[in-house]
């Protein structure tokens, strides 16, 4: 790769600068008035509860994202913008690593304003980060982690090994998908001319006992509950799934719409670029930032064959790919590319940027300002709506036949429901109880052989479960979950007397087992996506 000049060069106006800057602020303060008025989504009230609770891990995901809620209500208390602050702030580290691993690599500032500049035109980061997630706290340590192998090559101090082994750590205590970025780092460790230098140096290996030493709670909580969260993670590892075209065009769609439809392209065509440039050149920093894009891709994309991707899973790649994308505008000029290549290149760009961040403000005020519900019962940001109807019911519902509890069947109706009642009688998921272990008592003495409610969403997939032991129900009321005039979800609400959960049940009976190993499930079964 060819030097970058020593000094950056100044090669945007002032005025542009300015104006570059104005926009930025504008659309971080979109994200801030998106996380304080827009509900809260199931998954986002289910990480909620988490942060209520003290253990080291939990059955879905590493503790970080329980950490960042716990920091953002600390300062804004539970609210919606008190549970997504963190992301606010997750959003803007990511944009200032990108835009100095940039710098750094360039020393051209008009590259540094299309990596700042390159995530508000992705849907997901534009927007979405606002929306907490444990890929919202990975994101910025696994970035932190490539920024500090970039300042490792541009220093050539081995110590910087160190803090990449501390943001890998980080990483791993977000959520365990960041190991796909391993590839990247031997490849930026091994193929380059310094590969017998790191393999002598003790700092790489200390970076990895580093990262481990920060991920034990995980290792230590997982020892002690049989390695559930691994068993949890990984069972579809071995099973066998069916082939399908479907699941291949949602995951490609998905990634289309949420990076976007000019920007996919020209990041995946940058990285194609980068990584031709790296290995021919053996550069270190080309082969780490196009190795952490294209590995993991093409593994989401082989799984989405047979697994349906979750929406969420391939983010923490795209911002190695924004950083390729905007150094590759650069480097084309360097190494004297075709006028024709490096225009279409920066021409391209700039599409992808002036297109995509329209489309970001349009979904928030779709989000927060529409009065319409333009796609009906399959609206995504309506299905999740409208909770709050029903948590005020079964207070009503409580007093009238004098319960003091509620059951639930579901995660999301359990976490909506603690959610907006904020704890003011015990709320308690039945079922799937390996979710909930070393979580503190939410008051079993108001639970234990008094009467509760029973809600779950019709038809009740779980009635089975419950209909196999003594607790009775009886029928008191329906509540429909309603967005914008539309009925998205029907629910019953049931009196239930004559049984007490088990909160505690042992491993592999049918209250105690999570989703993948399901009571009677099929060896072949086709998983749901977890979050």
């Amino acid at each position: 790769m060819a030097q970058p000049p020593n000094k950056l060069n100044p090669n945007v106006s002032r005025r542009a600068l300015c104006a570059v800057g104005a926009l930025v602020v504008a659309l971080t303060a979109m994200r801030l008035v998106y996380a304080g008025l827009f509900d809260l989504r199931t998954d986002e009230a289910y990480y909620w509860t988490w942060s209520k609770e003290s253990v080291l891990s939990f059955l879905d995901h590493p503790p970080m994202i329980a950490w960042f809620i716990r920091f953002g209500t600390a300062i804004f208390g539970d609210t919606s913008l008190g549970v997504r602050f963190a992301g606010i702030l997750a959003m803007a580290v990511t944009q200032l690593l990108l835009a100095d691993i940039v710098r750094r690599v360039t020393q051209d500032l008009r590259a540094v304003v299309f990596a700042v500049l390159m995530p508000e035109a992705a849907l997901y980061y534009g927007l979405l980060m606002a929306k907490v997630a444990p890929d919202v706290a990975m994101i910025p340590f696994a970035l932190a982690m490539i920024w500090s192998l970039v300042r490792l090559v541009e220093s050539d101090d081995a110590r910087w090994w160190l803090a990449a082994g501390v943001f890998a750590g980080l990483a791993l205590l977000s959520k365990l998908t960041v190991v796909m970025l391993i590839p990247g780092v031997l490849a930026f460790m091994l193929v380059p001319d310094w590969r017998r230098r790191w393999l002598r140096s003790p700092y790489p290996w200390l970076a990895a006992l580093i990262a481990l030493a920060l991920w034990s709670p995980v290792l230590i909580w997982n020892a002690g509950h049989d390695w559930a969260s691994f068993k949890f993670q990984f069972v579809r590892a071995s099973s066998v799934h069916e082939f399908s075209w479907r699941m291949l065009g949602d995951f490609l769609g998905l990634q289309f719409g949420q990076v976007g439809f000019i920007l996919l392209p020209v990041v995946l065509s940058a990285v194609v670029i980068t990584a031709w440039r790296g290995y021919r050149q053996r550069e270190p920093v080309a082969i780490l930032l196009s190795t952490c894009v294209w590995v993991p891709f093409g593994y989401f994309l082989w799984k989405s064959l047979t697994l349906r991707i979750g929406d969420t899973w391939p983010m923490f790649i795209w911002p190695a790919g924004f950083a390729a994308a905007a150094i590759n505008i650069t480097m084309l000029r360097r190494e004297n590319w075709s006028s024709g290549m490096i225009k279409s290149s920066v021409s391209w760009s700039i599409a992808a940027i002036a297109a995509g961040i329209p489309l970001v403000v349009l979904v928030f005020l779709y989000c927060v300002a529409s009065p319409w519900n333009l796609i009906g019962k399959n609206d995504p940001v309506g299905g999740e709506a409208g909770y709050a109807p029903l948590a005020n019911r079964a207070l009503v519902e409580m007093q009238k036949v004098g319960a003091t509890w509620i059951a639930t069947s579901d995660y999301r109706t359990y976490a909506m429901l603690r959610w907006h009642l904020k704890d003011k009688v015990p709320v308690i998921q039945i079922n799937e109880r390996a979710r909930f272990l070393d979580f503190h008592d939410p008051g079993f003495a108001l639970i234990k052989d008094h009467t509760g409610l029973y809600i779950a969403q019709t038809p009740d997939d779980h009635g089975p479960l419950l209909a196999a032991t003594s607790a009775r129900l009886e029928r008191v009321a329906r509540v429909d979950t309603v967005f914008r005039g539309v009925v998205m979800k029907t629910y019953q609400i049931d009196k239930l007397t004559n049984w007490t959960p088990e909160l505690a049940p042992p491993p592999g009976t049918p209250f105690y087992r999570w989703p993948q190993l399901a009571e009677g499930a099929p060896p072949n079964i086709q998983f749901a996506a977890l979050r």
